[in-house]
C-alpha cells in the first residue's frame, strides 16, 4: 500500500534584486535622518534666515522693508567694519604663527623621548585648553591691572612703572597672550598626535644613513606633521576672525581701547543686542562668514598642493 507524501513546502522565492536594493537605501536614510535633522535645525534653517534678515531694514516710517542687497553695499562701505576686519587680520598674522611655532616646537621636544617628565609636561602644556575662555580671560585681567592686578603688584614693590597691558597700544598684544596661552597645548596635541604616526622604521633607515637631530626633523617629522599643521592654521584662521570672548570681557577694564567695533564678532553683536540692527548685523555675520571661508579654502588649497 503506497502512502501519500504531503507535498513539500514550497521555498520562499527570493526579493527581487532592487526591493533589497530600496531597502538598503531607505535604511540608510534612516541612520542618517537624525543627522541631518539636527543639521538642518542648528545649521542651515539659521543662515537661512541671517540671508533672510539681511535683505530687509526696520525703517522708522513703513516698518520692514525689503530693500535687497543694499545692506551688502552699505557693509562694504562700512569703515567700522573694514577696521575690526584689519585689527583681527593683523592679530591672524601675528598671533597664529607664534602659537603654531611654539606648540610645534613643545611637540617636537615631546616626541623626542630626551625630555624628563614628558607626560608632566603634556599635561600641564594642555591643561590651560581645559579651562573655559571666560575664565582664563578675567584671570589674566585680573594679572593685566594696573591698579589692581599682578602689574600694579610689581609696580608698586619695585618703584617701576610698566606699561600697561590695556593700554590702546597693548591690548590686542595683551588679548594674543592670552589666546596663546589657552591654545598652545590644543595644537601641541594635534602635532604631538601626527608624529606618533610616524613609522619606525623611517628612524631605523636614518640612523642607518647617519642622519642627525636636525636632519630627522627637518626630513621625517615636519613632513609627517604638514597636514596637522594644514587642519591647526585653518581652525586657528577660523577662530581669529571669530574673536569675541576676549575683547567684550576685557571691554569693562580698557573701555577707550576695546570699542564696541574692535572685532567683527563685536561690532555684530553691539549692533544686534545694543543698536537693535538686526537686520544689518545678520548682514556684516554674513559678509564675515563669506570672508572666512574663502581665506580658509585657500589655506586648505595651497596646503594640499605642497603635500603633493
Amino acid at each position: 500500500m503506497t502512502t501519500l507524501q504531503p507535498p513539500a513546502a514550497a521555498a520562499p522565492r527570493p526579493a527581487p534584486p532592487r526591493a533589497r536594493s530600496d531597502r538598503r537605501s531607505w535604511t540608510g536614510w534612516g541612520f542618517l535622518g537624525p543627522f541631518v535633522a539636527v543639521f538642518a535645525l542648528v545649521f542651515l534653517a539659521p543662515i537661512a534666515y541671517s540671508v533672510y534678515l539681511s535683505l530687509f531694514r526696520d525703517r522708522l516710517i513703513g516698518g520692514t522693508t525689503f530693500v535687497g542687497l543694499d545692506n551688502y553695499t552699505q557693509a562694504l562701505r562700512d569703515e567700522r567694519f573694514w577696521d575690526s576686519l584689519g585689527r583681527v587680520s593683523l592679530f591672524l598674522a601675528v598671533q597664529v604663527p607664534i602659537m603654531l611655532g611654539v606648540a610645534l616646537l613643545v611637540a617636537l621636544a615631546l616626541d623626542s623621548g630626551r625630555l624628563y617628565g614628558r607626560d608632566f609636561f603634556r599635561i600641564s602644556i594642555f591643561l590651560p585648553y581645559a579651562v573655559p575662555a571666560v575664565v582664563a580671560t578675567l584671570m589674566w585681567g585680573f594679572m593685566y591691572g594696573t591698579r589692581f592686578g599682578l602689574v600694579g603688584d610689581i609696580n608698586s614693590a619695585f618703584g617701576v612703572s610698566l606699561p600697561d597691558p590695556l593700554s590702546t597700544d597693548l591690548v590686542l598684544a595683551s588679548i594674543g597672550n592670552i589666546v596663546t596661552w589657552e591654545f598652545v597645548g590644543y595644537n601641541m596635541l594635534i602635532f604631538y598626535s601626527a608624529l606618533r604616526v610616524i613609522p619606525h622604521s623611517l628612524y631605523e633607515a636614518a640612523q642607518i644613513d647617519g642622519a642627525g637631530q636636525i636632519r630627522v626633523i627637518t626630513a621625517i617629522k615636519l613632513p609627517a606633521v604638514r597636514g596637522a599643521l594644514v587642519i591647526a592654521t585653518i581652525f586657528s584662521i577660523i577662530g581669529s576672525f571669530q574673536l569675541f570672548n576676549e575683547p567684550s570681557i576685557l571691554q569693562p577694564l580698557a573701555p577707550n581701547a576695546i570699542t564696541t567695533d574692535y572685532t567683527p564678532n563685536f561690532y555684530t553683536y553691539s549692533l544686534s543686542f545694543n543698536g537693535q540692527q538686526h537686520n544689518y548685523s545678520a548682514t556684516v555675520a554674513i559678509v564675515m562668514g563669506l570672508i572666512t571661508m574663502v581665506i580658509a579654502y585657500v589655506v586648505q588649497l595651497r596646503g594640499m598642493r605642497k603635500g603633493v
